[in-house]
């Protein structure tokens, strides 16, 4: 079974299923989060700002942030950009694939 897969793309495929099933959107929703949640603590890092600073700054609290940046909440949009822009003073670029 593993000798012809010769791809990322086919490995994924194998183990999650075909793009636009749910057990694959479930698995790219769980790989988007996870990199922003990546991207959220390093940016926090970065500023050296504790949780607790960053969750003061953007206007929301420090388990939040936690969470988030522990890939377990889900976020919205308009908070994420606060997040980064007032609490991290960062601009966020979306891209649509």
């Amino acid at each position: 079974m593993w000798k012809n897969i010769k791809t990322f793309d086919e490995l994924i495929e194998l183990e999650h299923g075909k793009i636009g099933t749910e057990s694959r959107n479930k698995y790219e929703e769980g790989a988007q989060m996870f990199i922003v949640s990546e991207m959220l603590k390093s940016a926090r890092k970065e500023a050296k700002l504790t949780q607790e600073q960053l969750a003061e700054k953007a206007g929301t609290k420090k388990s939040y942030i936690s969470k988030l940046e522990n890939g377990k909440g889900n976020i919205q949009l308009s908070t994420l950009i606060r997040i980064f822009e007032q609490g991290l003073n960062r601009r966020i670029g979306l891209t649509f694939l």
